[in-house]
């Protein structure tokens, strides 16, 4: 075997027990997962995340490990902002507690087998027409100044979507959620619940995200292990995420400007490839690309919170 399917297959062997027990251990039908369950599921997927990147690292060589490291790292912050869509989504359509975790796993797995047919589709046409690389990059600048200059006023509603839209058109819809159903019967035919529309909405709404995280990723790394890999690890940690940072979505309001300026970076580095190799070498790119992606999204983070407090203060001063 060569190192790539001996780091292949050790991948798989991780993901695939990973899911057996998230499946078989942590999503018990009806159950509900709290704040502590979620930190301690978060700590476990970024440390098997971390343990891949020491094996990366060991089988394939520096440069290979900090490309992982770089690619998790911007799945993982893209993810947060994904989240935050998410928890609207299930605002709106009223998802009760003890259906969210099992709605969200299943909705993550079938957003990881259109990722992989995504990013296999991605690397073929890269691999045939080195050019596209281009295109993303000036695609990436654009939705990272798009991003940066977003406002924040503006909210996004699951009901208004063109998803939900076709799946009302074709599909015969219920509001009620079944009592954690996807279809039921009324008058003897199938209709849809409110947990089927939800389901797909989380898949197509990561696939909507991943046309800029994958690219990202294509910007950090030409190989297509890591691309996958990175991708699957920070999807895996999306849903014990999810309720870890329901409770803050108004806590990281810098967030999408520290994801903006990362994306408009790798963009720009897209872009200006051949005249960034003649000066600087690979390893120190992957290490320049890691160093900025930690920068500007812990220091969103930390802004984030900083200024936070500040209107805290503000507020108890004023009253």
């Amino acid at each position: 075997m060569t190192t790539d399917q001996i780091v292949y297959s050790v991948f798989g062997v991780v993901i695939l027990t990973a899911l057996v027990l998230d499946l078989g251990f942590l999503s018990k039908k009806n159950a509900t997962i709290s704040i502590k369950q979620a930190l301690r599921q978060t700590f476990l997927w970024v440390l098997l995340a971390l343990g891949f990147f020491i094996f990366m690292w060991i089988e394939e060589g520096q440069k290979l490990g900090l490309e992982f490291l770089s690619g998790y790292l911007m799945e993982w912050s893209l993810s947060i902002d994904n989240i935050f869509v998410f928890i609207l989504i299930f605002d709106a359509f009223n998802v009760k507690e003890q259906h969210t975790s099992r709605v969200l796993l299943i909705g993550i797995i079938i957003a990881i087998l259109l990722r992989v047919i995504f990013i296999t589709v991605g690397v073929a046409l890269v691999a045939k027409f080195s050019w596209i690389l281009y295109i993303f990059g000036v695609f990436l600048v654009y939705t990272g100044v798009k991003m940066y200059t977003a406002n924040s006023d503006d909210h996004f509603d699951p009901h208004n979507t063109i998803i939900y839209r076709n799946l009302k058109k074709f599909l015969p819809l219920s509001s009620s959620d079944g009592d954690g159903k996807f279809v039921i019967r009324q008058n003897g035919k199938p209709v849809y619940t409110s947990l089927f529309v939800v389901v797909v909405l989380l898949a197509a709404i990561d696939l909507v995200f991943a046309l800029d995280s994958i690219p990202a990723v294509m910007g950090i790394s030409n190989s297509s292990l890591v691309i996958y890999t990175s991708n699957i690890f920070a999807i895996l940690g999306l849903r014990s995420l999810f309720f870890l940072l329901r409770g803050a979505v108004n806590e990281f309001e810098h967030l999408q400007q520290g994801i903006a300026i990362v994306l408009v970076f790798i963009g720009i580095k897209m872009l200006g490839e051949h005249y960034i190799s003649m000066i600087m070498d690979k390893n120190t790119q992957v290490i320049l690309s890691l160093l900025v992606i930690v920068f500007c999204i812990t220091g969103s983070i930390l802004y984030s919170i900083f200024t936070n407090k500040q209107k805290q203060e503000a507020a108890k001063k004023s009253s």
